[in-house]
């Protein structure tokens, strides 16, 4: 089987945990010697960990572990578990007085699906790590994916199911870039190969017809605010391509040109929408502007698979369900 999911890119593992009973759960990408990584923020209500040593004036540039968690605030302790795990195999930054484990992280507001009220913890985070293969992905309603949703512009009860995607492709000179993407957006999702809209807002809570969100937005003076929509978009790219800690951060800021073509509306003020971006290699030769653009449509197909393998959940009716 042809592997076009980010463990495509060598020496990355990706490794699922979701809570028990419970609509939620964690992502964990862990670069095999560590990955230099940059990272970019355009949703107006970001919830992350570690973005700012990712700064291209700051010291360290290179992580050990990316984690994406639901939960809201309370998934970042996933961060706890990650850095556990690394540190008992003495992965991270040498501080002269010890290891310590560089990572980064960010989560969805997912909390209209999960109402245990319990969330993932470091325990879960660790379990993710554990669960970490080469493998193939595993997409749709898995790790941090549990408990997204999309299309929310009137609220969470017209909404459709979202999950978590990956995607990678092939580039010149044995280039390759690839996306995971976990896709708990407030707007619809476009699949911009036709351009018909497969997954978001539903005409009303029992319809199975999505509205047009242009229209809508056209229509609309105000979105609603909590406790109504639930979102944020989060995920990585990677390349095995030789990259510094600035470069990376234009390609995070290239690849959320995926989220705009195939999410609408984007980066808005109730999404924490965040992209990091991984050098896990030596390759050389292709100029960042086209690795970007390579990102960006890396990104795009993480967003569509993500929605079109996510499964329905309660009364959340999936893409598959049209």
């Amino acid at each position: 089987m042809v592997n076009d999911t980010l463990t495509a890119i060598p020496g990355i593992r990706v490794g699922h945990a979701v809570l028990p009973d419970a609509s939620s759960g964690c992502t964990v990408v862990l670069p095999a010697d560590g990955a230099v990584a940059g990272v970019d923020v355009r949703g107006g209500a970001p919830g992350t960990y570690g973005t700012d040593a990712l700064s291209p004036v700051n010291l360290v540039d290179t992580v050990q572990g990316i984690f994406f968690s639901g939960g809201s605030a309370f998934g970042l302790s996933v961060a706890d578990g990650l850095r556990q795990y690394l540190a008992e195999r003495d992965k991270g930054f040498d501080t002269g007085h010890g290891v310590v484990p560089i990572v980064a992280g960010a989560i969805i507001f997912d909390l209209a699906l999960n109402v245990s009220r319990r969330y993932p913890d470091r325990e879960l985070g660790y379990c993710a790590c554990e669960n970490a293969s080469y493998a193939p992905v595993v997409e749709g309603c898995a790790g941090a994916g549990a408990g997204a949703t999309v299309g929310k512009i009137l609220g969470e009860r017209r909404a459709m199911k979202g999950g978590i995607g990956s995607a990678c492709i092939q580039g010149a000179r044995g280039v390759k870039v690839a996306a995971l993407i976990v896709v708990n957006a407030l707007g619809n999702i476009v699949d911009p190969a036709n351009g018909k809209t497969i997954a978001g807002c539903r005409a009303s809570e029992e319809s199975r017809e999505i509205i047009d969100a242009d229209v809508e937005m056209e229509r609309l003076c105000q979105l609603e605010g909590f406790p109504q929509p639930n979102a944020t978009v989060v995920g990585c790219v990677a390349t095995n391509m030789k990259l510094t800690k600035t470069q990376l951060t234009k390609v995070a800021q290239m690849s959320h040109d995926g989220l705009a073509r195939t999410i609408y509306p984007a980066h808005t003020m109730l999404d924490g929408d965040t992209l990091f971006a991984l050098s896990c290699g030596d390759a050389e030769g292709i100029e960042l502007s086209i690795l970007g653009s390579l990102a960006a449509r890396a990104t795009a197909r993480a967003v569509v698979s993500a929605v079109r393998k996510a499964r329905s959940f309660a009364s959340y009716p999936a893409c598959s369900n049209l």
